[in-house]
């Protein structure tokens, strides 16, 4: 499955290997974090109200410093509409804490639209699963977090992880499954009914993920 890159306006490293197919958008100030990577991006898109220079991307869509969309889901709405079920977004969260909460937001919500999406924070990644599995296998290490992303998540468990639930409701005021642990084990999170943020080690994702 060919791959959407979206890079945001927070400064980070961009370590991405696009193959043929892939496509990279830099959304707003998201261009500028491109140059500095020296990554050409397919698009620019967004107001630009955050740009300190010159746009000098081939192809740009700007839009309206007032909108009802960010800038972020203006390029995963794009991203969707050339066909791309598979988006991953690089600076996006770890800023400023509203920018964070709004688009950890975008995350549950595409994820329920059946789009497979994630968020690159560092060496962290952030994904959901809704109304099913992810599963690690034993080779998995470090840390995991799953919040619910809704007010109350129905039939989750965790297991093969240090801390383990079983059949449990998740609520989103309630930050149960902060800071779990891999253990050596094959690990597996599902939940019955609603969609679960998890948050871990993004080789974790890479390399020992799969999902049911």
């Amino acid at each position: 499955m060919n791959t959407c890159y979206i890079v945001c306006a927070l400064d980070c490293k961009v370590n991405i290997k696009p193959k043929e197919g892939d496509f990279i958008i830099g959304a707003d100030r998201g261009y500028q974090v491109l140059q500095k990577n020296k990554i050409e991006p397919n698009l620019a898109i967004g107001d630009f109200d955050s740009c300190d220079g010159k746009l000098e991307a081939e192809k740009v869509i700007r839009y309206p410093v007032k909108k009802d969309y960010t800038d972020s889901e203006l390029a995963i709405m794009h991203a969707i509409e050339l066909g791309y079920k598979k988006i991953q977004v690089w600076g996006a969260i770890g800023g400023n804490l509203d920018h964070t909460i709004a688009n950890l937001a975008l995350l549950a919500k595409y994820t329920e639209q059946g789009i497979d999406i994630s968020f690159v924070d560092g060496e962290k990644i952030a994904f959901a699963i809704n109304n099913s599995s992810a599963c690690f296998s034993a080779k998995a290490e470090g840390r995991i977090s799953v919040f619910s992303a809704v007010d109350k998540a129905f039939g989750v468990s965790e297991k093969g992880l240090l801390y383990e639930l079983d059949n449990k409701t998740l609520e989103s005021s309630t930050p149960l499954g902060v800071s779990n642990e891999f253990v050596a084990k094959d690990a597996t999170i599902s939940v019955q009914k609603g969609t679960l943020i998890i948050y871990t080690d993004k080789k974790n994702y890479e390399k020992h993920l799969t999902r049911k």
